[in-house]
C-alpha cells in the first residue's frame, strides 16, 4: 500500500523551469485532444445538452493530464494551470506560456500573479 503522507515537493526556480518543457509537452498534447473533441479547449461544454460519451472522453483526457502533471510533483490549480511550490508560494505557469515567468503567494492565487524578474 502506498504512503498517502508523501512529502510535498518543493522547487527552486531553476528546478521548476527545467520541468516546463515536459509540463508543456504533456499539457499541449491534452489541450489538442480536448480541442479536437470539443472545438474549444478553453471553454469546455457544460453538462446539459452534451453527449455523455463526449463528456466522458473529455474528462478522461483531463484526468490523464492532471495525473501526469501531478506525478511530476506539480500542483494543478485549474484547467491548463500548473503551480510549482517554492516553499514560500508558487511559481505559476499557464498553457500556452513559453516559460515560467510568474509567481504568487499561497494566499493570492492566479489573480495575484507577479512577474519574476
Amino acid at each position: 500500500m502506498g504512503d498517502q503522507q508523501e512529502a510535498k515537493r518543493l522547487f527552486t526556480l531553476d528546478e521548476a523551469r527545467a520541468l516546463i518543457p515536459e509540463v508543456k509537452r504533456i499539457t499541449q498534447k491534452a489541450y489538442k485532444k480536448v480541442q479536437r473533441l470539443t472545438g474549444d479547449a478553453e471553454n469546455l461544454p457544460e453538462d446539459s445538452g452534451t453527449d455523455p460519451a463526449l463528456r466522458q472522453e473529455v474528462n478522461n483526457v483531463i484526468t490523464d493530464w492532471l495525473e501526469a502533471v501531478t506525478g511530476l510533483g506539480c500542483d494543478v490549480k485549474g484547467l491548463w494551470l500548473v503551480d510549482f511550490d517554492s516553499g514560500h508560494g508558487y511559481y505559476c505557469w499557464k498553457y500556452p506560456e513559453h516559460d515560467l515567468q510568474h509567481y504568487h503567494s499561497y494566499e493570492e492565487g492566479f489573480s495575484g500573479r507577479m512577474r519574476i524578474l
